[in-house]
């Protein structure tokens, strides 16, 4: 196939990685586009990677953030690429870390990524992302308490998105007193209101970023960061000859079966590779 050998002798450059995280509806296609309008009016070159959820039946998706950022298909500093989800769990997609590393051989000064937006189990995105923002708006404040555990404890940077409307100040409240409990010894998450569909606290929000990613990584966590991103590439490895439609045409059969047992059909494949 070639690409395995390509990745392999890849120069990696230090480009950060930027993850735009958060559940459906907050705006996150939209504050990307302005984000990129921003650096790209300070002349940088940018890559968007935007996952959007496949179809569990046909694994289709709906593409749909270029159209939302359309105003820039001709911007020579701008690439974007959209990518199914393919049923993959955390928010991201197959193939999503080496589609970044090329991105980060190829010159550009950021390298955005956009989840799926599922919710609180798009942890996946710590593993590959320098800084992780997360965007919620006004409207999530009653759940806050829910969601916590999840996604809001990866958050490097907090996004208070479509900050105009109510509620938005006492859940700016909440989001800073969760950010000082969170906080490390040289990081405490700031809180960036902004109105994206107006291009309000853009400006701001790239600041917030560049700072994060100009702290030193520890090698504790750099370790551990980096070993979570090789077990999903071993994950994917060791598991690339499974596929789904043989999966299913070897259930329908096993299934006629009337002491069929899925714990027992699948341990053929526990020492496969």
């Amino acid at each position: 196939m070639g690409y395995e050998d390509l990745l392999a002798s890849l120069q990696i450059a230090k480009t950060p990685l930027i993850g735009i995280t958060g559940p459906p509806g907050a705006g996150k296609s939209t504050l990307i586009n302005g984000l990129a309008s921003f650096w790209l009016n300070q002349g940088k070159k940018v890559a968007i990677v935007a996952v959007d959820p496949s179809s569990p039946f046909n694994q289709g998706a709906l593409m749909g953030d270029r159209l939302r950022m359309s105003e820039h298909f001709l911007n020579p500093n701008l690439f974007i690429r959209s990518m199914a989800s393919r049923g993959s769990l955390g928010g991201l997609a197959p193939k999503i870390f080496e589609v970044c590393d090329v991105l980060r051989a190829a010159a550009f000064d950021y390298v955005i990524i956009e989840t799926v937006g599922v919710g609180q189990s798009e942890v996946e995105i710590a593993a590959l992302a320098d800084t992780t923002v997360l965007v919620l708006v006004p409207e999530a404040g009653d759940e806050i308490q829910t969601i916590k555990s999840g996604i809001m404890e990866i958050a490097d940077v907090f996004v208070l998105n479509k900050s105009d409307r109510a509620g938005a100040a006492i859940f700016e409240k909440n989001l800073l007193s969760l950010a000082h409990q969170y906080a490390q010894e040289n990081w405490e998450t700031p809180v960036v209101k902004t109105v994206a569909s107006q291009n309000v606290g853009m400006e701001t929000l790239a600041e917030a970023i560049l700072k994060h990613t100009q702290l030193p990584v520890k090698g504790s966590k750099r370790v551990h960061l980096l070993a979570q991103k090789a077990l999903v590439l071993i994950k994917a490895l060791r598991t690339r000859d499974i596929k789904l439609p043989l999966l299913e045409s070897e259930l329908a059969e096993a299934m006629n079966n009337s002491s069929f047992n899925l714990y027992r059909f699948i341990r053929k494949y526990q020492n496969s590779n």
